[in-house]
């Protein structure tokens, strides 16, 4: 037999997970059929590497449906290690992990009453957002570092909808980085670590470490954008001011 194939039970302990649900996922196609040694079946490194995804997009608070959606994206022949990549992807860009707090925990830390309005607007603003519908009701997952911030901008009657456009903008943007960036890890950086025989844990290591690079080679090239499109709006006012009919002296 394979040495790199699993029984069931071996799978299960690897992967913390319950035969029932390995079974129920499988028979959801999110996971291929066992592979069939006579009456038995066993598991490979690609049953692996997709069980661990489904279970990285359940921590994100991902339903079933939206599991089966993102899966179902993936080509059926994709490699462990491809897989493995779009697992380290989804894994959080910043060591500062959301904390969980009730409506009172969060209106207790604010240190006064929040209108709908006030949590929708730190929602917008990426602060605050429901837990999944697998967690308690009425709670929050909070960006804690960020909450001050956005309470300061609740204080000076920041716009609901400008936080909307903003979140919108980011999304639209975000998806799009998010997309080109997976494209170079996977046409670029994994190829080379493939050759040397690295395994799919060493790709997650390498991301990891990349992470917060990456976080600062995306805020400098928005500072640089704001400051190119700030002298632009500048030169543009300079440019209507100047031709301007001077003002007709009266006789």
């Amino acid at each position: 037999m394979d040495e790199d194939l699993l029984t069931l039970e071996e799978l299960t302990a690897r992967v913390g997970m319950s035969v029932r649900n390995v079974r129920f996922y499988t028979s959801r196609g999110l996971v291929p059929p066992p592979v069939r040694r006579g009456r038995s079946g066993f598991y490979g490194r690609d049953h692996l590497a997709r069980l661990e995804l489904v279970q990285e997009l359940q921590s994100h608070g991902f339903t079933l449906a939206a599991i089966e959606r993102y899966v179902g994206g993936i080509p059926d022949d994709a490699s462990p290690e491809d897989i493995a990549l779009r697992r380290a992807m989804l894994a959080p860009w910043q060591a500062d992990l959301p904390v969980t707090m009730s409506r009172g925990d969060l209106e207790s830390r604010a240190g006064r009453p929040l209108e709908e309005t006030d949590v929708d607007t730190l929602g917008a603003l990426g602060i605050v957002r429901p837990v999944g519908p697998t967690g308690p009701p009425n709670h929050y997952e909070v960006a804690v570092s960020q909450l001050s911030i956005g309470l300061g901008l609740l204080d000076v009657g920041f716009p609901l909808e400008a936080a909307r456009a903003a979140a919108e903008v980011y999304a639209e943007h975000g998806r799009a980085v998010a997309r080109e960036l997976y494209d170079v890890f996977r046409t670029r950086v994994w190829p080379v670590y493939q050759e040397s025989g690295a395994t799919p844990e060493t790709i997650q290591d390498v991301v990891e470490r990349l992470k917060p690079l990456s976080i600062n080679g995306l805020v400098h090239a928005y500072e640089l954008g704001m400051d190119e499109t700030k002298r632009a709006g500048i030169a543009e006012r300079a440019e209507r001011s100047a031709r301007r009919e001077p003002p007709v002296p009266e006789p």
